[in-house]
């Protein structure tokens, strides 16, 4: 398959489509299932959030984003190659999907089509046929889930529609067969054209040339085209689909073929209106978060930026912010800019293009792309000011972030952060659990680069600000080594980060206080990153809290709050873990006192990538200690010894993870492997693992080597 040459604005079109899928699911997710008629007679024609009319979160977990932004990875797992298979994209999904937990709707066997897939994942009917009308039958396998989480392949492939579909076609069938994946594979030949093409027939052509010209998707196109035709008034339309391919005429709980219809309509009557596109497909009803998420993606895409910004402020509630619950728990945590960066990185490959050269060193927080604020958003609160903010500013050499304040005088400061941890309104977030672990740790170091505008008045303090989880799951805030900035200075901030008593750190950010009686101006961030080992000592709080154990992905049956120890996993069948950390670990240290109640195996993980990418000491019921490397299906003994040992016995274990080198410590026993091979893991967090038993531990310590 040839490509074709990268277009100049590729990133930030990446960029614009990341944030046009947000946005549509921000939309439509509060009234998501509704008919027409009710959101007319509620809420009237939806042209803005609707989320604080009915008492949500705005940014919120949700299946569309999750599942769009972890299937991906597959390319980074099993080779970048536009090759990559269905089967690969199956392993993915049982390496990064948590039963009932993550990413999916959990809503049965034969109800949820996904959930449906899962289980025949798990219980070893390889991609495709774990989605097949075959194995499936024909309402199961019809349903929208195939197209909802395709925009991530076309993200990859600019200007290349028939590697769009063909990817999509390939992670349609894990789960989905036929009209499903027909459709999946049209809306990703759309989004690959438009980075290439603004004409939307042309668009919607290029979709048609990838699937059968005798299926009943194309047919509905046509069908719609016609009506487009006719009736000026998109309303007119609309009743036509519910007509002719309204949900009363297909089976299942969520039929593609009717959203389908609502999208092509929407783009149809609001090509070149990225607000007038979403207010329409909003409007409209039915799969509200999906199909204004695909829509959202496709005309960001095609309209870029401008495009976005071009109406109502769609970008500044969102703030950059997406939150992508899986296994992978320090993935979870993310904002569009770094998922465009990192899909971009995918397409420049598959492309054979030159790497992306990371931005500002590799800091973590960049502020590169116009309009980013990468999580971050004005603090509000007793003794904060009110008309503080944040903007993205152009700087000479590129981009920054304004934290703007006015009239700041005594008693008084302005503040902006970002999450780096789940939000406390994660209690309010319905059907779609968050699985997360923190992104920034004790031991390891802040730096950022800071200047004041040469146009403030007063000169200020700027300190680093965070917010940390206390006791009964309220934030505290911790203020840390601060700068003073006359106007037209620069400064760099470092910060070691102290050990919070094992509670995990939820916003990171700056606050700013006068030096004299009032300050006006903007205090500039040019990077900020995190970086360095963690120090961290993991147990029970003092203070009675929740999300200090919430920073643990939980991939056990249960893990439990009842026991003495802080820590307690127990696994019905199978193999149960807890994971925390993220793949920014590579070298590092894990002790922990472990004691094992039952079970045919158990032990401590490092460089933990998922539920099924790991390497582990593992002591077994036979009475051996094993070092492994677990890869998907396939397990791997690197170095294993006898090993006598009992239940109900404690044992401090210790793994270290070094280069290629794994070494697992149990008293005097020793065991070392090297592993230098392709299937070798370089980074990731730690685990506590058990199969088919319970185990426990009190403290967990993760250090820098040596």
């Amino acid at each position: 398959m040839t490509t074709a040459p990268l277009p100049n604005d590729y990133l930030e079109r990446v960029y614009a489509g990341v944030l046009g899928k947000l946005i549509g699911v921000y939309v439509g997710r509060p009234f998501e299932g509704w008919t027409y008629q009710k959101i007319m007679s509620e809420l009237g024609p939806v042209e803005y959030y609707v989320h604080d009319r009915l008492g949500v979160p705005l940014v919120v977990t949700d299946d569309d984003v999750a599942g769009t932004f972890t299937f991906v990875r597959a390319l980074e797992d099993y080779g970048i190659s536009p090759d990559l298979t269905a089967e690969d994209i199956g392993k993915a999904w049982l390496n990064y999907l948590v039963e009932q937990r993550t990413v999916l709707w959990w809503g049965g066997n034969g109800n949820s089509t996904e959930h449906t897939a899962w289980l025949n994942l798990k219980r070893g009917v390889p991609a495709p046929a774990s989605g097949s009308i075959a194995t499936n039958g024909a309402t199961v396998a019809e349903q929208i889930g195939a197209q909802i989480f395709i925009d991530g392949w076309a993200l990859v492939a600019p200007g290349q529609p028939k590697l769009a579909a063909k990817l999509a076609e390939q992670a349609g069938k894990v789960s989905h067969d036929g009209e499903s994946v027909y459709a999946a594979m049209l809306w990703a030949a759309m989004e690959a054209e438009a980075f290439v093409s603004g004409d939307i027939d042309h668009l919607i052509d290029t979709g048609l040339a990838a699937i059968p010209a005798d299926s009943l998707i194309a047919k509905l196109i046509a069908d719609i085209r016609a009506w487009h035709k006719k009736f000026p008034d998109w309303r007119d339309t609309r009743q036509k689909i519910e007509d002719h391919y309204g949900y009363d005429k297909y089976p299942g709980n969520c039929h593609v073929v009717p959203n389908h219809a609502l999208m092509i309509m929407a783009i149809l009557y609001a090509p070149d209106d990225f607000q007038r596109a979403q207010m329409i497909v909003n409007t409209s009803g039915w799969d509200t978060d999906c199909n204004a998420g695909n829509v959202g993606c496709l005309l960001g895409i095609k309209l870029g930026l401008e495009g976005i910004d071009a109406g109502p402020d769609f970008r500044g509630p969102v703030a950059d912010r997406l939150l992508i619950s899986s296994a992978d728990g320090g993935n979870a945590i993310n904002d569009a800019v770094r998922t465009a960066y990192r899909l971009a990185g995918l397409g420049h490959s598959l492309a054979g293009a030159a790497p992306i050269a990371p931005p500002k060193d590799g800091a973590q927080f960049h502020f590169s792309l116009p309009g980013s604020v990468q999580g971050f958003r004005a603090e509000r609160g007793h003794g904060l000011a009110e008309r503080s903010h944040v903007e993205n500013r152009e700087v000479p050499g590129g981009r920054a972030l304004a934290l703007v304040y006015s009239g700041v005088g005594p008693g008084q400061s302005a503040a902006a952060l970002t999450p780096t941890f789940t939000p406390p309104e994660v209690v309010d977030m319905r059907t779609y659990e968050l699985m997360a672990t923190p992104i920034v740790y004790p031991g390891q170091r802040l730096s950022a680069a800071l200047s004041a505008e040469r146009g403030n008045q007063g000169a200020v303090e700027v300190a680093y600000r965070l917010k940390v989880y206390g006791a009964e799951d309220k934030l505290r805030t911790v203020d840390g080594p601060s700068v003073v900035l006359e106007p037209g200075k620069d400064a760099v901030i470092d910060w070691t980060l102290p050990d919070f008593g094992g509670q995990p750190i939820a916003e990171m950010g700056f606050v700013v206080r006068a030096k004299g009686i009032r300050a006006d101006g903007a205090v500039l961030v040019d990077h900020l990153r995190y970086d360095g080992t963690p120090d961290l000592h993991l147990r029970r709080p003092a203070e009675p809290s929740d999300f200090w154990r919430m920073a643990w992905v939980n991939g056990a049956s249960f893990f439990s709050k009842r026991f003495p120890q802080s820590f307690r996993l127990s696994q019905d069948r199978g193999e149960g873990i807890i994971i925390h950390g993220t793949r920014e670990w590579r070298d590092y240290r894990v002790a922990a006192d472990t004691m094992i109640h039952l079970g045919n195996e158990a032990g401590v993980a490092v460089r933990v990538q998922g539920l099924r990418r790991y390497y582990a000491a593992l002591l077994s019921r036979d009475g051996r200690l094993a070092i492994v490397r677990q890869r998907d299906e396939e397990r791997t003994v690197l170095a294993e010894t006898r090993f006598d040992w009992q239940f109900e016995t404690p044992y401090d274990v210790a793994v270290e993870a070094d280069g290629a080198v794994i070494r697992a410590r149990i008293g005097g026993t020793v065991l070392t492997a090297e592993d230098t091979s392709a299937e070798a893991f370089r980074d990731g967090g730690i685990g506590l693992l058990v199969h088919e038993g319970a185990l426990s531990s009190n403290a967990v310590r993760v250090s820098p080597l040596g």
